[in-house]
């Protein structure tokens, strides 16, 4: 099949790939995906070894995102890591006394 074809059923689409690795989604898969420039995509491979181009979503269309689920917080990120450190290094804490009270016990 060669650019000039028109596409099966499967929506095949022959393409060039630069000396660099560098090609042109076509106008039609980027619409699909809802690709516009600037913007990139991920490529990833499944279990059965096709590989799947997905839109990356930008920061503006992931805002709220983490509003939306059920684990949502008013805390700040940064407040809540560094409770999660602090709970840590408790835990840790505990840890050291329990094996150095376990050798004095010896």
């Amino acid at each position: 099949m060669n650019e000039s074809e028109p596409p099966d059923d499967s929506e095949k689409v022959v393409v060039d790939v630069t000396k660099h690795g560098q090609t042109t989604i076509p106008e039609r898969f980027r619409e699909k995906l809802g690709i516009e420039a600037p913007s990139k995509v991920v490529f990833r491979e499944t279990e059965d070894g096709e590989i799947i181009v997905e839109q990356v979503r930008s920061p503006s269309e992931m805002r709220g995102f983490a509003a939306r689920s059920e684990a949502s917080t008013d805390k700040p990120a940064s407040e809540i890591l560094r409770e999660k450190r602090e709970q840590h290094c408790e835990e840790d804490l505990d840890k050291k006394r329990t094996s150095n009270s376990r050798r004095s016990q010896q």
